[in-house]
């Protein structure tokens, strides 16, 4: 059974319900009928019920299944109305201004639907930009307690079975803080050692990434991911962790050896955590398309509820896969 499979047999067992709010995509269209077709979460799609069942239809899919919800003619829009207001009225909302947005903005409509309890988590970015999909949430959401940073996380299922956790990998940040400083680097570790634990596995070994490995390169880009591997280990003893190591030394036993010898991670790293967005954007891009492995996120991890991107090249199936994550996520939340 593969990874994914895995992830939807977990969503089964305590069906949630997840906003797909980009309901003139054809691709949420095909996914959100195989969702419910075989039971991984109840679906909400925003937007006119006609013009969603005329797509379904030309597609011949079937989302009888699948509830329709159009903002405008929704029982709940002043409520929704009040909470936007509510939530945003310091950074200068009015109940005007909510209902216009909650009226012509299908993400930030299934944004307040999370937030008032009446969905368990939202998928985006099929068709728009990572910034359009995931400022709502930043803005409304918020970060869970305890939490100091929202970061973002690709699950990667690759075919070397016999590294990482049967081949999964979690890659941080590949998707939301350009440059995070060493701080941000440490606090972005022990999410994602949290995230591994509750998506992946029980036993997260997290690399610290850098052109370097022990001082073999002198360089500011090099003196940050150190001094976030001393943070890390300080702050967050519960951690298994080690940097800077380069890629080869973090996976490879033979060139771990080599490289870091006595590491406690080098040579069997099942979590990366990148210096800067370009090399996350990067590195998950190469192990997808030249690697072959399937990526799914990017997910949201230190937000108070589960809301989820998508690479605007993903597929339908991609979108059943992070919706079943985002599922999972919303159990443990």
């Amino acid at each position: 059974m593969s990874y994914i499979d895995k992830i939807k047999e977990r969503a089964k067992l305590d069906r949630k319900t997840i906003v797909l709010p980009e309901s003139k995509d054809k691709r949420t269209l095909l996914a959100a009928a195989k969702i419910v077709e075989e039971g991984i979460a109840d679906i909400i799609m925003i937007g006119n019920e006609e013009k969603i069942t005329d797509g379904a239809g030309w597609l011949e899919v079937d989302l009888s299944g699948v509830t329709i919800l159009d903002p405008a003619n929704t029982p709940k829009l002043d409520e929704y109305v009040n909470l936007l207001y509510e939530t945003r009225k310091a950074k200068g909302m009015t109940q005007e201004k909510a209902r216009e947005i909650l009226l012509n903005d299908y993400l930030t409509f299934g944004i307040v639907m999370v937030k008032a309890n009446d969905a368990d988590g939202m998928v985006a970015g099929a068709c728009h930009s990572t910034a359009d999909t995931l400022r709502p949430a930043l803005q409304i959401l918020k970060t869970a307690p305890g939490v100091k940073l929202v970061s973002a996380f690709f699950v990667m299922d690759t075919q070397f079975k016999d590294q990482g956790d049967n081949g999964a990998f979690l890659f941080a940040d590949c998707g939301l803080n350009q440059d995070p400083t060493a701080e941000e680097l440490a606090a972005i570790a022990e999410t994602s050692y949290r995230s591994f634990k509750s998506l992946i596995g029980p036993k997260p070994v997290i690399a610290m990434l850098s052109h370097s490995t022990k001082g073999s390169a002198k360089h500011p880009m090099v003196d940050k991911v150190v001094e976030a591997t001393r943070i890390a280990k300080e702050q967050y003893p519960h951690l298994t962790l080690d940097g800077e190591l380069q890629l080869d030394a973090a996976l490879v036993p033979g060139v771990a050896k080599s490289k870091s010898p006595g590491s406690p991670v080098a040579g069997r790293a099942n979590i990366l955590i990148f210096p800067n967005l370009d090399a996350g954007n990067i590195g998950y891009k190469l192990v997808q398309r030249l690697g072959g492995a399937e990526a799914y996120g990017p997910m949201l991890q230190g937000i108070a509820k589960p809301v989820n991107d998508l690479s605007r090249g993903c597929s339908w199936q991609d979108i059943v896969g992070v919706v079943a994550l985002t599922a999972v996520q919303a159990q443990l939340t």
